[in-house]
């Protein structure tokens, strides 16, 4: 029998994903939305979520309808790069999953997975860039260690590496990478490209939320934390070669026309012990992530 689950951010690139492995597991899914987002990655499947819109509904009523569920996933996030104020970051990054947080344990949920960043470190967010998205993330995960301490709940943090895959918004590192190489534009302007970054396929990301789903009743109470990636870092110069090969671009890389970013991290990758102890790993190389991607029918156009 399926699990009931509760799937925040279900329209955007990582819960989408989500979503589709989870209706394929045979789970219940419900998930939060607002009413004027876009539900074209859903297409496929969205006869088969029960769906809330929240600017609509309070949150109360999905808890109150279909509890007890058996874990909540929150993936929705405000990044910031949309002009969005601090105090928008706030309520998005802060607010509405600490409601949700509460609103899981006065209904008795007892795991809460919650979706983090590998850029939230000491070092990333003394920087301006993006002060706000990695703050708020940090002040949540805060809170999810506070109350579920308290209440004797789980909340899995993912510190999820860089994920990459097809339907990503275009605006991110790899998407604009690839759309630009494929373009055959003149040039393309990179910085030296020598930080290294743990690329992992968004198929071993989800996995990783199966997994926790899976050992739920074998979770730790409190705040524990999972690192989702490789294991292995991978210089940003070789990606964009990368790219570059599989794309057959005839597009000029411009290496170093770019300067770093102030405390720019030049070094990620992840420790994935605590997941592989649940027999967990990542299984898809980068060169056959890029591929896929690059095969999807988001490229293939």
């Amino acid at each position: 029998m399926g699990l009931r689950i509760m799937l925040t951010g279900a329209t955007g690139f990582l819960g989408s994903h989500l979503a589709r492995a989870l209706v394929r597991n045979k789970h219940h899914v419900v998930i939060l939305k607002r009413s004027f987002s876009d539900c074209s990655r859903l297409g496929d499947i969205a006869g088969e979520l029960t769906s809330y819109d929240l600017d609509k509904t309070e949150l109360r009523i999905p808890f109150e309808r279909h509890q007890p569920f058996d874990a909540i996933i929150h993936t929705a996030t405000a990044y910031g790069r949309r002009d969005e104020s601090d105090a928008a970051l706030v309520e998005t990054n802060v607010t509405f999953p600490l409601q949700l947080l509460q609103a899981s344990i006065q209904h008795g949920t007892e795991l809460f997975l919650n979706t983090d960043t590998f850029s939230r470190t000491a070092l990333a967010w003394q920087a301006t860039y993006m002060l706000g998205y990695h703050l708020t993330k940090k002040q949540f995960a805060e809170w999810g260690s506070h109350l579920s301490a308290i209440h004797q709940t789980t909340f899995a943090n993912l510190r999820l590496e860089h994920i990459y895959g097809p339907f990503d918004q275009s605006s991110k590192f790899i998407p604009f990478i690839t759309n630009w190489c494929l373009r055959n534009i003149a040039e393309l302007a990179v910085t030296a490209g020598e930080q290294k970054r743990d690329f992992v396929y968004v198929d071993d990301a989800v996995n990783a939320y199966l997994v926790l789903l899976e050992n739920r009743s074998a979770l730790p109470k409190g705040f524990v934390e999972y690192q989702v990636g490789t294991g292995q870092a991978t210089s940003i110069r070789e990606l964009v070669q990368k790219i570059h090969a599989l794309t057959h671009s005839s597009i000029e890389l411009k290496f170093g026309a770019i300067p770093y970013r102030e405390k720019e991290i030049m070094c990620s990758q992840a420790d994935t012990t605590a997941l592989e102890r649940l027999d967990w790993k990542s299984k898809v190389r980068l060169e056959d992530g890029l591929a896929m991607m690059l095969e999807s029918e988001e490229f293939a156009k």
